[in-house]
């Protein structure tokens, strides 16, 4: 995978933080000084699951390896476009509530975390043909990820309810990436 491929999909990846950031940005009580350190926290917290999920995928779909790089580019184009239309049809279909109070606990954090990083957990299996690859770009997928939360969380502070669906837009970036990937691969 080259680059560019990898910062598409770790963007496409931080859609779910980012949406997630934005509804705590528009919740959160701004006026409240101990908030301050909570946005970075949250953006830690997302960025470290983001960035550790695909390890789990890696090491877990490395025990089929030689099956993985035959079908690899199969595999890739049905977990992206199947990840891509998910998000597509969840940024139509489930809609949070933006009139509560934003929740800092940690406990709150970790399972949004987890719920947003459920997805990731199956990219883990696209870096099974490229190894060596797997570390910079698992530190990318998280570092993207902690900068689109901070980003998502600024700009439901200051800017107010955004008309730009986010998860869609991530889940078009998943479904053009999987078939970039499984054109290469079919290519090669």
């Amino acid at each position: 995978m080259d680059v560019l491929s990898i910062i598409l999909l770790a963007v496409g990846l931080a859609m779910d933080c980012c949406a997630v950031s934005v509804v705590q940005g528009l919740t959160a009580d701004i006026h409240d000084m101990t908030n301050r350190p909570r946005p970075a926290l949250m953006a830690c917290i997302f960025g470290l699951f983001h960035a550790g999920m695909p390890v789990v995928g890696f090491y877990a779909g490395s025990l089929f390896t030689e099956f993985m790089q035959r079908y690899a580019p199969w595999i890739a184009l049905v977990i992206l476009v199947f990840l891509g239309v998910k998000m597509i049809w969840e940024s139509y279909h489930e809609h949070s509530d933006a009139t509560q109070k934003a929740v800092w606990s940690l406990r709150h954090l970790l399972m949004l975390a987890l719920a947003t990083s459920m997805d990731v957990l199956a990219t883990g299996v696209l870096f099974i043909p490229y190894p060596e690859q797997l570390w910079w770009s698992v530190l990318m997928i998280g570092a993207i990820t902690a900068v689109f939360s901070i980003g998502g969380y600024l700009l439901g502070v200051f800017v107010g309810r955004l008309k730009i669906n986010m998860e869609l837009v991530g889940g078009l970036v998943l479904i053009g990436l999987g078939i970039k990937i499984w054109a290469e691969g079919f290519l090669n």
